[in-house]
């Protein structure tokens, strides 16, 4: 019971200091589950990555379903999901009805355009973070280059290149 309470506390900090979401929760997912916890390795981070951006939902709730369920099963997987999206849950539950009252406030309305390139921030943060730790060799580069061009273009969708990079990684691997 201790371990799974541990794992609560864990994953509801990363969803109550975590501001932007999604990518910008990486940093701070890779703090606390591979500095911290010692959970994971960083190549076992960088899988968790790929696993939970290839399924579908948000991906700091992917990340923390499966390594709930890595370490402790169904019951970790449901701790930990429940508990990233918690503080979410509670915060927008209270001040949503304040928001939509005074969602046309210029106040409000600053605010959210000030913190814009703030998510901008975390994003890019997050993208350094992992870039530096992916071992990426020339291949991974064109191909990392590529998909991005794609997918930013229009011109493939994210389900279409999970499944054509995916298929290219193991003709290039040799899986095949």
């Amino acid at each position: 019971m201790d371990k799974l309470i541990s794992l609560y506390i864990t994953f509801f900090k990363i969803g109550m200091f975590t501001f932007g979401g999604g990518y910008a929760m990486l940093p701070l997912i890779e703090k606390e589950i591979i500095e911290r916890q010692g959970w994971l390795t960083n190549t076992e981070f960088l899988d968790l990555l790929v696993l939970s951006q290839s399924s579908p939902g948000p991906i700091a709730t992917n990340s923390a379903t499966f390594i709930g369920f890595k370490y402790y099963g169904i019951a970790g997987s449901i701790v930990a999901t429940l508990a990233v999206t918690s503080f979410s849950i509670i915060v927008l539950g209270l001040f949503s009805p304040v928001l939509e009252k005074y969602k046309d406030s210029r106040y409000l309305r600053s605010l959210f355009s000030n913190l814009r390139p703030l998510t901008i921030g975390f994003i890019l943060s997050a993208v350094f973070s992992v870039s530096l730790k992916a071992s990426l060799d020339p291949m991974s580069i064109v191909i990392t280059l590529v998909s991005f061009l794609l997918l930013y273009s229009g011109k493939l969708s994210s389900i279409a290149a999970i499944g054509v990079f995916g298929i290219i990684g193991i003709i290039l691997k040799g899986a095949i």
